[in-house]
């Protein structure tokens, strides 16, 4: 067993929605400018669920044993196997807790319902009893190896995975590309809200002069961090008031990395221990990816994105390959 050099209390925040549910479906239209067809294979790929919070949460269990609470976020909603899930959590000496919005809400209220993450992120660091030092995952990143305390936090302080990189704006060849394309009245598909722009926004926010494109990996923050940024609430309030992503938000986990990185109270890497699959072409790539995990000692974290949609025998290998990594014995 990997031992860890930190002794301090830890939980791990995972938000998650269920959209399957036809009630969430009947909610979400009732806001949507235009009503989602959830049946078409667009949101199918963007909504649809085959079990990954399951394995989100029994990752944590098996490989951070120094997790003291798992909070999982929803709308009032709860996975089907909570019960079961709770259950191993506790045989491992840890509390799985479901959060509703309208906990983190709290004196918010008028925002709700909101189906916009960065809106639901941005209030994580309100969950009752959460520690100063937790974790942000996502449902669809999975711990796979061992890991400790000083994988995410090294004398309290944060380790921050990714690449630092100039704004949008102060890449010279990416500003005239588009003010060519701006002149000749060519769409640059503004409508699209770039993950990496609200990233932007929010080094902007912590007055940084460039920023931290991170990888998709589990994000450590501390709350103290947060709630001293937030003592005025306004710029939260902006933030949280929009249901749908909007593409003058920032990001939570991203402002709190970028704050760290401002006051120097941050350790980073540029290395992500990350084996990252966002798509899925034959049996033998998707082998040799998953071996190379197995034998890199250097890999903790596995992402799945858009996991539906690989065809059947792919889907089986990986499935097949992840129960046996989870293997509650």
């Amino acid at each position: 067993m990997k031992e860890s050099l930190e002794d301090i209390p830890v939980d791990a925040v995972i938000t998650w929605v269920d959209g399957d549910d036809k009630n969430w479906q009947k909610k979400i239209n009732n806001y949507s400018k235009s009503p989602i067809n959830f049946s078409s294979k667009k949101h199918l790929k963007r909504y649809n669920s085959i079990g990954e919070i399951d394995m989100a949460i029994k990752s944590i269990i098996k490989f951070a044993p120094f997790i003291r609470n798992i909070f999982l976020v929803t709308d009032n909603q709860s996975p089907e196997s909570f019960d079961h899930l709770k259950s191993l959590a506790q045989k491992k000496g840890m509390n799985l807790e479901l959060v509703d919005h309208e906990i983190i809400f709290r004196g918010f209220e008028e925002y709700l319902p909101t189906f916009n993450s960065c809106s639901i992120i941005s209030m994580l660091y309100r969950i009752p009893n959460l520690s100063e030092h937790f974790v942000i995952f996502n449902d669809d990143t999975f711990v796979m190896k061992e890991v400790s305390v000083d994988d995410f936090f090294i004398n309290g302080e944060p380790i921050i995975r990714g690449k630092w990189q100039d704004f949008n704006e102060n890449k010279k060849l990416r500003k005239s590309y588009h003010e060519f394309l701006n002149f000749l009245d060519v769409s640059t598909k503004k409508d699209k809200i770039s993950f990496k722009k609200l990233q932007q926004n929010s080094a902007k926010l912590a007055k940084m002069d460039k920023y931290v494109r991170r990888f998709h990996t589990p994000v450590s923050v501390r709350k103290s961090t947060l709630t001293n940024f937030f003592k005025e609430d306004s710029l939260l309030r902006n933030n949280i008031q929009h249901r749908f992503r909007n593409p003058n938000q920032f990001l939570l986990s991203s402002l709190s990395e970028h704050l760290e990185i401002k006051n120097n109270t941050y350790h980073y890497r540029s290395y992500s221990q990350l084996t990252y699959f966002r798509s899925y072409k034959n049996l033998s790539s998707t082998k040799l990816k998953l071996k190379w995990f197995e034998k890199n000692q250097k890999k903790l974290f596995l992402t799945f994105q858009t996991l539906d949609m690989a065809n059947d025998e792919i889907l089986n290998y990986i499935l097949l390959w992840i129960k046996k990594r989870l293997s509650e014995s």
